[in-house]
């Protein structure tokens, strides 16, 4: 062998080609070997570190098709969502294929408020027949307004000579006055907002449109004209009826329009504070406005309208008019950080507990739960169901306690009663 073969220059050169071809061997079948000229270990490891020092990811695109680099960007969770699509494209060109955007950031809260939490229990007692009804309809209307937060509504419904008409009112009071509110909303000026003044004529509608379909309807269920000629026709179905309660929440003022002797009553501050006053025939100004529409109010186990009946208000009663009357009475309350919860209930629960007992009664279950999170029950369309949560458990179980001490003070009546919780979260 010559000494030009044994020359150092040509060892190393030979070695240098053995460890090439060994590196190639262990590359993937589709990679290729390093070509002449391509940068050694060292001269990558060093831009590596350059780049890494520089801000982390880089392309590994090399040679005269390289695509510039990107400017490069710190990832941190607090960057604004223009700053996270800048660095998405960064980490497309690392990976050589179509930008891929990451994913939005999380948004920030949401500018409506959610519905507030609620408990509702409604049973019969020690009454053959359950004639009363519930419904609560969170998010049941959301003004068209930028920035106005939905209405959630919440009624109790008390019948009395059968169930048809509770029943009907529990099914269809919401939709009505869904649709006056949507028809103010539509006329009104200020970007759809609703004034106390177009909320109370919507309510008023409303109950006068739920009365018609009261009057319209059978025992049997049918409703609507011509009359239905079943065997419970006639005087079975005109001398039904149901109390009224409604409470229509928002986030700034609570609305509470109540016909016949159902309740709703507000803790605020420790204080219990009602908002609405039982429509009974003896009260002082129901008195004259029946005897001033030709009626007579008769005491038979209690003050009754003609002997029968023992409000002076409600829905239906067809055999009563015009002495028993449809129209609402209407409050509006502002709501302020001192309100706890509201408590409505049919008079299965106010003939045998005081407002402030039953708000005590509620106010202690509420303070032992943890601050409100989401609100369930069911919609507007009655088939989105959200899960209850520990502060709507304890709602319920207000609600729970108030019909058992109800009944354990011989209640005779149906008991039907909704806890809403007010306080701010």
């Amino acid at each position: 062998m010559s000494n030009d073969g044994g020359s150092p220059e040509k060892c190393r050169e030979a070695r240098r080609r053995r460890m090439e071809m060994r590196r190639v061997g262990a590359l993937p079948g589709d990679a290729q070997p390093p070509q002449p000229g391509s940068p050694s270990r060292a001269e990558k490891r060093r831009e590596k570190s350059v780049g890494e020092g520089e801000g982390g990811k880089r392309s590994r695109t090399v040679g005269p098709h390289a695509s510039p680099r990107p400017p490069l960007l710190l990832l941190n969770p607090s960057l604004s969502s223009s700053s996270c699509s800048s660095s998405s494209s960064q980490s497309a060109s690392s990976s050589g294929g179509p930008e891929a955007p990451l994913p939005d950031a999380p948004a920030g809260p949401s500018a409506v408020d959610p519905p507030p939490v609620f408990g509702s229990v409604s049973l019969s007692g020690r009454s053959r027949e359950m004639e009363d009804a519930v419904s609560l309809q969170p998010g049941f209307f959301s003004p068209g307004a930028d920035g106005a937060s939905p209405l959630h509504f919440f009624a109790v419904f008390d019948g009395h000579g059968g169930t048809h008409v509770s029943a009907l009112c529990r099914e269809r009071m919401h939709v009505l006055l869904a649709e006056e509110l949507r028809r103010v909303s539509s006329e009104g000026v200020g970007g759809g907002q609703i004034t106390e003044e177009g909320l109370t004529a919507a309510t008023v509608r409303c109950f006068r449109r739920m009365d018609e379909l009261a009057l319209a309807s059978c025992a049997c269920g049918s409703v609507g004209e011509p009359p239905c000629g079943c065997e419970q026709a006639g005087l079975l179905s005109q001398i039904v009826g149901s109390t009224a309660v409604v409470a229509v929440v928002g986030r700034d003022r609570v609305l509470v329009a109540n016909c016949g002797d159902s309740r709703a009553v507000l803790s605020r501050g420790g204080r219990a504070v009602p908002l609405s006053s039982d429509h009974k025939p003896d009260r002082p100004d129901e008195l004259a406005r029946i005897e001033a529409a030709g009626g007579r109010v008769i005491y038979v186990n209690g003050a009754r309208v003609l002997g029968i009946l023992a409000m002076s208000r409600a829905l239906g009663d067809k055999y009563l008019k015009p002495v028993v009357i449809s129209e609402p009475e209407i409050s509006f309350t502002e709501r302020t950080p001192d309100d706890e919860f509201l408590i409505i209930a049919s008079d299965g629960l106010w003939d045998v507990l005081s407002n402030d007992l039953a708000c005590d009664i509620a106010r202690r279950c509420l303070q032992d739960g943890s601050q409100p999170a989401i609100a369930g029950g069911l919609g507007e369309d009655g088939d989105r169901v959200v899960e209850p949560d520990a502060s709507q458990s304890y709602c319920s179980v207000a609600a729970t306690l108030l019909t058992r001490l109800a009944l354990g003070r011989n209640s005779t009546d149906n008991i039907s009663v909704i806890v809403v919780d007010l306080r701010r979260r």
